[in-house]
């Protein structure tokens, strides 16, 4: 499970930086209400598979605020990613 929610996260990361790309440089909607779409699939996807890691991993509820809220800011969930499963566990 902690593999597929780091792809879901990766594409989640990225659909969230192309859909501002779309939505506030280039300004091409219909690629916004297409990228938009996905990337609301993809974040639901997300918060429900980060409310399963909580309890699955034992996460505090701070910790899995942490990893939903991450959701909404650019590169937030790649953030997520790196200090939650890459970087070394104090034990």
């Amino acid at each position: 499970m902690i593999r597929f929610f780091k792809i879901v996260a990766a594409l989640e990361g990225i659909s969230l930086l192309v859909l501002l790309y779309f939505a506030y440089v280039d300004r091409v909607e219909h690629l916004v209400r297409i990228i938009g779409m996905c990337h609301g699939v993809l974040f639901i996807i997300y918060s429900v598979l980060a409310l399963l890691l909580k309890f699955k991993l034992n996460w505090s509820w701070g910790k899995f605020i942490v990893a939903f809220l991450a959701s909404f800011i650019p590169f937030g969930t790649f953030y997520i990613d790196y200090a939650y499963f890459r970087k070394p566990q104090n034990s």
